[in-house]
């Protein structure tokens, strides 16, 4: 009998204050509660700071080194890439956040 393996997810994220605002990027294994953080301020930090509380962008992996890597190559990103990986899934700037309501 094998036991079944459970498979962890990583997500590598971007969120920001408001169309072409201030961005952040971060990495989750718990990409809701980590956006319920970010939109109630639960932590001081930059996000809170710069009211960055929409998620614009996110990518998914089950392996945590490709994520860590993939957040610092994007955080070493000129901004303009990072707006249009945004803009090329996203055009909107919609959130992302399937908790949020409308507006």
């Amino acid at each position: 009998m094998t036991k079944e393996r459970t498979m962890k997810h990583y997500y590598v994220y971007i969120m920001a204050s408001k169309r072409n605002g201030t961005l952040y990027i971060g990495v989750t294994s718990d990409l809701s509660k980590r956006i319920y953080q970010h939109k109630t301020k639960t932590s001081d930090g930059f996000t809170g700071k710069y009211n960055v509380n929409r998620l614009v962008y996110f990518e998914e992996t089950n392996d945590i080194k490709s994520a860590l890597q993939r957040e610092k190559q994007l955080k070493n990103w000129e901004r303009i890439w990072k707006i249009e990986l945004i803009e090329k899934d996203n055009p909107g700037w919609e959130d992302l956040d399937p908790k949020s309501s409308p507006g």
